[in-house]
């Protein structure tokens, strides 16, 4: 069901120092920032050959991600995220396993505008997981 990985998602408390760490020391492409206030989040993508790294600090005082800051104030691996080819098929059949989609189960526009939902970590090895529309 799941296909290649779409990206790994680190959290971080300061957005632009965390990219000229990875543009100046790792020498990486980093993408400008982008703001995703439906998300509560602010992004930038780190592009490499095989899958990218999303770099995201908090959006706004209600964004999901300030507690995860809380608790790890330097930051740290917040999500793996998959494609998929189907995320309505994917997510009927997660639920039909018995796994938990986070919010209200209706996928919706991601960081790439295509989309995107969210499983429990506690039903993935304590790993939140993000499903992608592949190629939508």
């Amino acid at each position: 069901m799941i296909g290649r990985l779409n990206h790994v998602a680190i959290v971080v408390p300061d957005l632009a120092a965390a990219s000229a760490v990875y543009r100046r020391v790792l020498g990486a492409r980093v993408s400008g920032p982008h703001d995703l206030p439906e998300h509560g989040v602010r992004v930038v993508f780190v592009e490499l050959p095989n899958t990218k790294i999303e770099l995201l600090e908090p959006y706004g005082e209600a964004s999901p991600v300030r507690a995860f800051l809380e608790r790890n104030p330097a930051g740290g691996m917040h999500h793996l995220c998959y494609e998929v080819d189907d995320i309505v098929a994917a997510r009927d059949r997660l639920l039909a396993e018995g796994a938990r989609v986070l919010g209200d189960g209706q996928p919706r526009p991601g960081a790439h505008g295509t989309p995107v939902l969210f499983l429990h970590p506690k039903d993935f090895c304590g790993t939140l997981i993000e499903l992608e529309q592949a190629g939508a």
